[in-house]
């Protein structure tokens, strides 16, 4: 299933004879090696040579080598430099400050920074409250990691996490106008964790915690909501659950199934897991079986943790039992976010009738979604070069805008089912259909209309 992806992306300066066919053997080159061109540029001509700069898209970084092996290949060719795309766009960071203000002269100074600062430093000291309206706080979200579960790539600690929350922030700024810095920190201990960011809360309007790894993040989560009275958020639990329901909305739409009525599993009880089947049962969702890597959750099992116990205790009504493979057959709608290649498309075969599967471990998926479009009428994954790509940009950028706006600090069931509604109705009646199921994350409709639905919905608690 591995395909060329722009994640991958190379430009390889060449020299090459400049004759009538120098261009074209140069694409037929990438052409052979697999790689997707998508760019070739004459970029410096002379009477016995041209320099081409030659881009196209690798399924990896190896893939990437081999693609420039056979530009090596073609007659009269020599390779000058090889360009990693993704790196080039990285050199230096993703984000920078700048002032809201005019700082050109000594007018502007003295009321920006001293002396006119002092007079508003002294109206936030005798009311606090006045910090929201005076200062950035009212505007900006902390994205906060430990580095203990990085994307599919674990425990890579603070400093290799910099550039996911560099890319979070940036997000957060294109698509909800929210500014957001990255708070990587060196220590993995809960305890630390909680008061530190305590501590930071003063500057900030919400936190959005990213990439800790279960179950601390569940403990983290729960007693900085406690401690703050500013929304504390973590996405990979909330924002992934949101959209996932959002997509499942659509999905059932295109089958004619009711939500109430469906068998789901659900592959995974980390993170993302708990919070998807948390948010179906406040759905009412009531037929959920969730698989960790021993098969069906159920009661009986030992050694669990508090919120996996929750998980036993809440779903699998009918008690099953078995693997993942046992338990699929004869589901509706299969969920993935746990791990790679568990699946095959003669198991998604032995699912009910136009079944629904959400393939969503990344890079990844728990099976190959061409194989499982054989048999399922509606297939989603976390990639961008498939079909109904479940991103959590559809969700966390216009929810923050909401929360911040509405001054609130509860983050409630009801504002995340608001803001799954709104994701999916972003898709008109018109428009879903089995590869569609979702807007796209630059859809400029859908963050506004998610932060209008958390805004209500957090004033109507």
């Amino acid at each position: 299933m591995a395909t060329p992806s722009p994640g991958y992306a190379i430009t390889v300066r060449v020299e090459a004879p400049s004759s009538s066919t120098a261009t074209s053997g140069l694409a037929a080159a990438v052409s052979a090696a697999g790689g997707a061109l998508t760019a070739l540029d004459v970029v410096e001509s002379f009477a016995d040579r041209l320099v081409v700069d030659v881009t196209c898209d690798a399924v990896d970084s190896d893939h990437g080598e081999s693609i420039t092996k056979a530009l090596t290949q073609v007659d009269g060719v020599t390779v000058r430099k090889v360009s990693d795309r993704t790196f080039l766009i990285h050199l230096g960071g993703k984000l920078e400050v700048n002032p809201k203000v005019p700082l050109k002269h000594r007018d502007d100074l003295s009321r920006a920074y001293t002396p006119g600062v002092a007079r508003v430093c002294l109206a936030i000291a005798e009311n606090p409250e006045d910090a929201r309206r005076l200062t950035i706080k009212r505007n900006t979200v902390a994205v906060v990691t430990d580095g203990s579960a990085v994307l599919g790539l674990g425990n890579i600690g603070p400093a290799a996490a910099l550039p996911v929350m560099e890319g979070k922030a940036a997000l957060f700024k294109q698509f909800g106008g929210v500014d957001a810095w990255p708070v990587c920190l060196d220590t993995q201990d809960p305890d630390e964790i909680v008061s530190i960011v305590r501590a930071l809360a003063p500057v900030y309007g919400g936190i959005n915690l990213e990439d800790i790894s279960a179950p601390r993040c569940f403990e983290i989560e729960a007693r900085l909501r406690e401690l703050l009275d500013i929304p504390v958020f973590h996405d990979d639990q909330h924002g992934t659950a949101i959209v996932v329901l959002a997509a499942l909305y659509n999905a059932l739409r295109v089958v004619g199934k009711p939500l109430d009525g469906v068998r789901v599993v659900v592959s995974g009880v980390g993170a993302a897991g708990h919070a998807i089947i948390r948010l179906l049962h406040a759905q009412g969702v009531t037929d959920i079986v969730a698989c960790d890597r021993h098969g069906a959750v159920h009661p009986d099992g030992e050694g669990r943790d508090e919120f996996r116990r929750w998980i036993a205790q809440n779903t699998n009504p009918r008690g099953a039992t078995g693997s993942l493979r046992e338990v699929l057959a004869g589901a509706d709608v299969f969920i993935g976010v746990s791990g790679p290649n568990l699946l095959t498309g003669e198991d998604i075969a032995t699912m009910a009738p136009d079944a629904i599967v959400f393939a969503l471990a990344n890079p990844d998926p728990e099976v190959d979604p061409i194989a499982a479009r054989e048999h399922a009428a509606v297939v989603a994954t976390g990639r961008s070069d498939f079909p109904n790509q479940i991103n959590n940009v559809l969700a966390f950028p216009g929810f923050f805008r909401g929360m911040l706006d509405a001054g609130a600090h509860e983050i409630t069931d009801a504002a995340m089912l608001a803001a799954a509604r709104a994701i999916a109705d972003a898709v008109g009646p018109e428009q879903v259909n089995a590869s569609y199921i979702v807007p796209s994350v630059f859809d400029p409709e859908v963050a506004p209309a998610v932060a209008a639905a958390v805004k209500h919905a957090a004033h109507a608690n």
